[in-house]
């Protein structure tokens, strides 16, 4: 069986002259595009993502996999590395910045998010305080277990591997395993 990036670079021209073509496309045309193609299964659908957001995204790299139903908000401020695999289910809200490296795997139903709401005024309803942008880095080789949630303004260190249904609400040391709510570190890696 072939991997995802052998395919990839079987089909790399199509890809890049597809690319330069949808950017005479106005921008928020390429985006209502995205979303309308979000539930598209199949390579088509994986085909479709990839070269779409590809125009609209801060940066993507090479072999990137946005499978069905994944949300991704604020796309302007969202930069992907190479060998990405975005699972069906996750919401991203990129609005203070999310940057993902390279050979990241992320399952199914994961949140990661770039804002969090103000809250320090106990005479002001929560709601209309505002949110607060923080920028959240993922770094390369991370793996994301499902149902996880990165909170804003973490940074999951290279070769880290973050546990089914944590909530990370701090940074992950490199080669670390965290799990639980909120994330621990349960271990260092085999080898470390």
């Amino acid at each position: 069986m072939k991997r995802g990036r052998d395919q990839f670079n079987k089909i790399k021209p199509i890809i890049c002259i597809i690319t330069k073509t949808l950017h005479v496309v106005p921008r928020n045309i390429r985006v209502k595009l995205f979303e309308h193609y979000r539930k598209t299964k199949g390579k088509k659908g994986l085909l479709i993502r990839y070269v779409l957001l590809k125009t609209i995204a801060k940066s993507v790299g090479e072999n990137v996999s946005i499978h069905p139903d994944v949300y991704l908000l604020n796309i302007d401020k969202l930069s992907i590395g190479n060998n990405v695999s975005i699972h069906p289910m996750c919401y991203f809200e990129a609005w203070g910045g999310i940057t993902i490296g390279d050979d990241v795997s992320i399952a199914h139903a994961v949140t990661v998010l770039s804002v969090n709401h103000i809250y320090s005024e106990v005479d002001v309803p929560i709601k209309d305080q505002g949110i607060e942008v923080r920028p959240t880095e993922i770094k390369s080789n991370v793996w994301i277990g499902a149902k996880a949630s990165i909170l804003g303004g973490v940074i999951v260190n290279t070769g880290s591997i973050v546990a089914t249904g944590a909530v990370v609400a701090k940074n992950v040391e490199e080669n670390t395993v965290v799990g639980g709510v909120p994330a621990r570190r349960i271990k260092l890696r085999e080898g470390v």
